[in-house]
């Protein structure tokens, strides 16, 4: 009896584990938020600005994985590109404020401008459509500032 128990807990554990392991899979990592963001980088220089700003917010261009995708704006927070909502594209956010009232888009801008970092808010994320804790890496890019984010 006592093994049968030990085993039902051994079982429940390791298919937790395994839940927990699919999870995280759904959900990039932050080496790979990265790695992405200096991949757009580098394709924003080889290829243009304009060609670059069209891929990262084409659906058919692979600048989109599960939950990481890639965003720019502009200087004073035009929303340039937008791999995840195109409706986006053109839009002043610089004003923007997530849901604890951060505005966001600029610090996002201005940490681009200053070198690149983190920046942390909360932002719909477009896998489970919920509100969520995010941080976003950004860089310029010629006269822009991308970033990829992840969620949390």
């Amino acid at each position: 009896m006592i093994k049968s128990k030990i085993a039902v807990l051994l079982i429940t554990g390791l298919s937790m584990a395994g839940s927990t392991t699919a999870f995280a899979a759904d959900r990039g990592s932050a080496d790979e938020a990265t790695a992405m963001l200096d991949k757009a980088v580098a394709h924003y220089q080889s290829a243009g600005a304009d060609t670059a700003l069209a891929d990262f917010s084409a659906t058919d261009k692979g600048w989109q994985d599960r939950d990481l995708y890639v965003f720019c704006f502009d200087d004073a927070g035009v929303t340039v590109a937008h791999g995840a909502n195109a409706k986006l594209i053109g839009r002043d956010l610089s004003g923007l404020k997530d849901a604890d009232g951060k505005e966001f888009v600029m610090e996002l801008v201005s940490t681009g401008k200053s070198g690149g970092g983190w920046v942390d808010y909360r932002w719909p994320n477009p896998v489970s459509k919920k509100i969520e804790p995010k941080s976003s890496v950004v860089k310029s890019a010629g006269d822009h500032i991308c970033g990829v984010g992840i969620y949390k």
